[in-house]
């Protein structure tokens, strides 16, 4: 990124810097408040989850993080939660699509901030945060394990730090080893010849499995960078110092990012995304089953038997409006998908929600261009920018990891 040019903001200026034979970039006070309102220091605090009574139980954080890095939580031993969740990459990976004992159809996403979505996953089909962990553990590409196989995992390694947490443990005794209602013929047989009360006592130790992760996962907020020191010193009408300080460059793809370019229509708020789900006629990867995003996905929510109405929640009906209330059907639902938090979004191609563009250069020029989606309606429309201000853009959102 070029930080030449640097100028100090003066405190009544507001944002003025320009560069020889350019325009000073400045800010109205409406923009100010825009900008403020992207800040961290905009972020609201930590969201109740009324599905979860021990979200916030730090013996229940704890053994959720042993459990999010144990790759004994897999079919052969090799995958856990952080063999795609990478610490030292925001806890995401490189990759275009996810790979556990297998490679999946979707790209990973990051984590940090995540408690604050109302819906997990790349098409929100899980409405918590610990019933979205749950999905990776029975996947046959991901961990590929079975729900029978974790409990007994549980009572064998981890049985007195579980009852200090959710009280006795179910008598499993009388539970195959290995059984579950989505893994192999022999697992599903199993399953349906267990007793209601056994497959209760499973599902109940499993769903606790995904609340203590979900409980560690709560923890890993978003860090400070420089467009938030940035920010803080507008706010406060003081001179930004230091790497606060942005380029003629970066005030530019600032400007454009909340105005021209429409981009804070979706990415917006402190986490740089309104959490809702869009068509942005990204296209298909050959080789991949269809997939309709939304669409599908808000049948499996409604289906789920560990969502906020079912009977492992430990929310009333009356904390579940999200799900009571969403919307089921229309167009607006084919192939769209989660805006992505785009903190740190810079430092982690490709993009999109099955890795379709390589780089931020080739997501504008999608963007410029504006697709027709390969089903349902594309909510893009063309953008003009100049080669100037594509690359204030780029600059912009590097500031955001940094």
């Amino acid at each position: 990124m070029r930080r030449a040019s640097r100028f100090v903001l003066g405190a009544l200026a507001v944002s003025t810097l320009a560069t020889a034979g350019c325009q000073p970039v400045s800010f109205s006070d409406a923009e100010k408040e825009v900008i403020a309102s992207l800040a961290l220091t905009a972020l609201p605090p930590l969201p109740d989850d009324p599905t979860n009574r021990v979200a916030d139980d730090p013996a229940a954080a704890a053994l959720g993080a042993t459990l999010f890095f144990d790759a004994r939580m897999s079919s052969n031993g090799t995958v856990s939660c952080s063999s795609c969740h990478l610490i030292d990459r925001q806890f995401q990976d490189d990759l275009p699509l996810a790979k556990g004992i297998g490679t999946t159809n979707r790209r990973t996403m990051p984590l940090a901030g995540v408690a604050w979505s109302p819906w997990l996953f790349w098409d929100g089909r899980r409405d918590s945060l610990w019933a979205q962990a749950l999905v990776p553990m029975e996947n046959p590409v991901e961990h590929g394990g079975n729900r029978a196989a974790f409990a007994h995992f549980i009572a064998a390694n981890f049985h007195d730090r579980y009852e200090r947490i959710f009280g006795p443990l179910p008598d499993l005794s009388g539970v195959p080893e290995n059984a579950g209602p989505l893994g192999s013929e022999a697992e599903k047989a199993a399953w349906n010849a267990m007793t209601d009360a056994q497959r209760e006592a499973v599902d109940r130790v499993f769903s606790n499995i995904g609340k203590m992760i979900a409980a560690f996962e709560r923890s890993i907020v978003p860090e400070e960078t420089r467009f938030d020191r940035f920010a803080a010193a507008l706010a406060a009408g003081k001179q930004p110092e230091g790497d606060a300080a942005f380029s003629s460059e970066e005030m530019l793809g600032l400007k454009l990012f909340i105005g021209k370019a429409n981009c804070i229509n979706c990415h917006n708020g402190a986490r740089f995304t309104d959490n809702h789900f869009h068509n942005t006629g990204v296209p298909v990867v050959a080789g991949l089953p269809e997939d309709l995003g939304r669409e599908t996905a808000v049948k499996d929510v409604a289906a789920d038997p560990f969502n906020c109405l079912g009977k492992f929640s430990d929310a009333g009906p009356g904390d579940c409006g999200e799900l009571r209330f969403m919307v089921t059907a229309g167009e607006a639902l084919t192939r769209a998908y989660k805006a992505p938090s785009l903190r740190g979004a810079a430092g982690r191609p490709p993009y999109m929600h099955a890795g379709q563009i390589e780089t931020l250069e080739a997501v504008l020029d999608h963007y410029a261009t504006a697709p027709i989606a390969p089903s349902g309606a594309s909510e893009v429309h063309p953008m003009t920018l100049s080669e100037r201000e594509r690359e204030a853009l780029i600059a912009f959102l590097k500031t955001l990891g940094e």
